[in-house]
């Protein structure tokens, strides 16, 4: 790349932005012309990139010189007095082909998202902008998707690139992998040198394969608000058919941000851990929330990707400030199945939830459901024909407590919800449940017979 540059401006001082460590490399003469681009505006860019399929010719004629070595190198004019004429009408084609369509993102610089090609944008961009530095970070939503070779830092892919000038139009450009799929944090920085420095000047959260992450966890907010201010919010995503927990927390400072946050999984079978995992009953995957994700607009957001074998709960917090069990949710055709079979049977009693009694499972149903009805914890006490079937523990106070959040035994399917709790062995007298907030009291409750 500095070969092609210096040849095709010979006696001329370049002012390159690329790894200082290949310069070093160059004669003293070639050093001369080539001083180091730290605060200052540059005439090119070198841009190691991965070996991409060709997205377009027009793509191609922008970076105009590329040189296969070890890696791809795209040789990239910052500033249109350095660009033949076919690159800047390359580059104008490229800007309109983003704004025929609307932003993915409106910050200081616009998104645009054509395919897997990422455009920023800047109108009005005076001479004195500073330069712009883009970053994309891909999450996959399963690691085991990307190539082997591919480079990643923790859990996801980086990529960057610095902007373009064309008078009054700034414009940066990253270009995904065709196989790209799973959720993006694009960022914009300010920089003096090749090197991006200082916080960005913003970040945002963008789902590839759905752009409406950013809404469901607003929704979850809404339903959902945790209980400690301190804590985050949590919840078990689908998508793709690869199970990944979400962690949101709004005015996240950088001390929560840089805590370390625990995360146990427990499978429901023990032979899918490592054998040294086995004996313990979980695997460990603690995490700091930099590797899995950023603080868009002061926010902390971390995807991280599950494995693929069946989990029965997760236990995840910081400790000393929060902690929370979660449950993936049922199967939808697990619980329309049983939907089918309960559905035109009378209900054993009938509250906020209709309840049903069958095969010594307490099933609970509600035909017009959301998240909000589901949110508050369920009680479910059940006193035994005979306390001595109880543990010892639980004789004194006469029942069994088998208090548990819905997601625990259930989940939401069609516009409903349904979950399903199985019952003790022992013949039961009485079932009280229903659903209660901690120091608020309860919210409902009922009391029916059991099955002798």
């Amino acid at each position: 790349g500095l070969d092609y540059l210096l040849a095709r401006h010979p006696g001329e001082t370049l002012i390159v932005r690329g790894p200082r460590r290949h310069f070093d490399y160059r004669p003293a003469a070639d050093r001369q012309r080539l001083p180091d681009a730290a605060g200052r505006n540059a005439d090119y860019e070198l841009l190691p990139q991965p070996e991409l399929s060709p997205p377009d010719a027009d793509f191609n004629l922008a970076y105009r010189h590329r040189l296969y070595n070890n890696t791809l190198m795209a040789v990239r004019p910052l500033t249109a007095a350095r660009m033949t004429d076919s690159a800047i009408v390359s580059y104008q084609k490229l800007y309109r082909q983003a704004v025929a369509g609307e932003p993915i993102i409106r910050a200081d610089y616009n998104v645009y998202r054509n395919g897997h090609r990422l455009t920023f944008v800047k109108e009005n961009c005076s001479p004195e902008e500073p330069d712009a530095w883009f970053g994309a970070r891909l999450f996959p939503h399963s690691l085991e998707t990307l190539p082997p070779h591919w480079y990643r830092r923790g859990s996801y892919v980086p990529f960057g690139s610095h902007g373009v000038r064309l008078g009054q139009l700034c414009l940066g450009f990253i270009q995904l992998p065709d196989f790209a799929q799973g959720d993006l944090i694009l960022m914009q920085r300010r920089v003096g040198n090749f090197r991006p420095k200082g916080l960005p000047v913003w970040e945002e959260l963008y789902s590839l394969s759905r752009p409406g992450l950013g809404g469901i966890i607003a929704d979850h907010r809404q339903n959902r608000p945790p209980a400690n201010p301190s804590a985050f919010e949590v919840l078990i995503d689908r998508e793709g058919g690869h199970n990944r927990l979400i962690y949101a927390k709004r005015d996240c400072s950088q001390a929560a941000y840089e805590t370390r946050v625990t995360l146990h999984i427990y499978p429901v079978n023990p032979a899918n851990l490592p054998a040294p995992r086995r004996d313990s009953g979980f695997a460990n995957r603690d995490f700091l929330p930099e590797v899995y994700g950023g603080r868009p607009g002061g926010e902390c957001i971390a995807v991280v990707p599950l494995p693929e074998y069946p989990i029965a709960a997760l236990y995840t917090g910081q400790v000393g400030i929060w902690e929370k069990d979660l449950y993936p949710p049922a199967n939808p055709d697990t619980l329309r199945a049983i939907y089918r079979d309960v559905a035109d049977r009378q209900p054993a009693a009938q509250a906020a939830f209709a309840l049903y009694l069958q095969d010594n499972r307490l099933i609970y149903l509600r035909e017009t459901c959301n998240a909000g009805d589901t949110a508050a914890g369920f009680f479910l006490h059940i006193l035994p024909a005979d306390v001595a079937d109880l543990p010892e523990e639980r004789q004194a106070a006469g029942f069994a407590n088998l208090d548990f959040a819905f997601d625990r035994w259930g989940g939401h399917f069609d516009g409903k919800c349904l979950a399903t709790v199985p019952l003790p062995d022992y013949p039961i007298a009485t079932i009280r449940t229903g659903q209660h907030i901690p120091g608020q009291g309860e919210l409902w409750g009922v009391e029916l017979m059991g099955e002798r």
